[in-house]
């Protein structure tokens, strides 16, 4: 009797557990459009739009734990030659894979990308949600011409 008192303790545990990161999960469950792209620079009120002013995308979060992202610069058009199909690739993010909430970030172990690179990895994001808005915001990084930059990235909750 005592060992099943365990187990079935062990058991509610695990469903508590469960039931928390489902809860941690709730604000950025569903889907979301992309409304901006914009880069800023640390130290400054630079800002520049690497996917244009008006780009595409959107950004999807299951409540069983899976991230999904595709987002495109604007203005892309139909590849007519091999270096057409190169330049494409810098327009494009698009990732999945796991993901788990940690207070304000969420963190996507990287299962298929565009960037083969990210395959395997940890993408940690900043998150805020306000109402019907969704702000995904990156690390700093420090780019080759030595600024430091992140990305702000605004999506709106998806009505259909």
């Amino acid at each position: 009797m005592n060992s099943f008192k365990r187990w079935v303790g062990f058991a509610l545990l695990l469903f508590a557990a469960q039931s928390g990161f489902a809860q941690d999960r709730a604000p950025l469950v569903g889907v979301w459009r992309l409304v901006s792209f914009e880069r800023e620079f640390q130290g400054s009120d630079e800002r520049e739009y690497p996917m244009g002013k008006v780009p595409s995308g959107y950004i999807q979060f299951t409540a069983e734990g899976r991230m999904t992202v595709v987002i495109t610069a604007e203005g892309r058009k139909a590849p007519a030659t091999d270096a057409d199909r190169a330049a494409l690739y810098n327009t494009l993010v698009a990732y999945t894979g796991g993901y788990r909430v940690d207070g304000d970030k969420w963190i996507t172990k990287v299962e298929v990308s565009a960037n083969p690179a990210w395959v395997g990895t940890e993408q940690t994001r900043n998150f805020k949600v306000a109402g019907d808005r969704l702000q995904e915001i990156t690390a700093w990084m420090t780019r080759p011409d030595n600024k430091v930059a992140r990305a702000v990235i605004t999506y709106e909750r998806s009505k259909s």
